[in-house]
């Protein structure tokens, strides 16, 4: 969804309110696509300060499901994403970038919700999501869910330090 920015450049001080329904069902993070399983409307103000600088403020709620670091399940994780910017429109590219400053959700006279959203759940996206705090995860070797099944792999791992000495141990068994 886009808003037209024209009216409010049209007066300095001019302040909008919007109630914007998401139309996304995912978002791409990081190079993968993450379905949007709960949301809300986006709220937004927006007000022109003046020579075409304006102050974005307003919120959204929704639910992502995002895969479990461990074992790979789905796992429901809400965003509360709050938005208080201000957008100088008058920079060029080089200057935005100088600045830090990110408007990549506003192109011309228009701001791209979806994108504004975007970004917020970026600059939240956690590190890492579990589906409990004790997930066993996967097993390395036959891939079973650990939390769901037990596996008849061999795990006990040798410690990569007495390598050496199971060779020769092994060299006494072949005599």
């Amino acid at each position: 969804m886009k808003i037209s920015l024209t009216k409010l450049f049209a007066q300095d001080g001019k302040s909008e309110k919007y109630e914007i329904p998401l139309t996304s069902e995912t978002f791409l993070i990081g190079g993968q696509d993450y379905r949007v399983i709960e949301k809300h409307p986006v709220i937004l103000g927006l007000t022109h300060e003046g020579n075409r600088v304006i102050t974005i403020t307003g919120s959204a709620d929704l639910t992502m499901e995002i895969p479990c670091a461990r074992c790979l399940t789905p796992v429901a994780t809400p965003f509360q994403l709050e938005f208080d910017l201000q957008i100088d429109l008058n920079l060029s590219e080089e200057e935005r970038e100088e600045k830090e400053e990110d408007s990549s959700f506003v192109e011309g006279d228009e701001l791209d919700v979806e994108e504004l959203v975007r970004n917020e759940l970026i600059v939240q996206w956690p590190i890492r999501v579990l589906c409990k705090d004790d997930c066993k995860g996967i097993c390395s070797r036959c891939g079973a869910n650990l939390n769901i099944q037990t596996c008849d792999c061999d795990t006990t791992g040798l410690d990569p330090r007495m390598a050496a000495i199971k060779d020769i141990f092994s060299k006494f068994k072949e005599v």
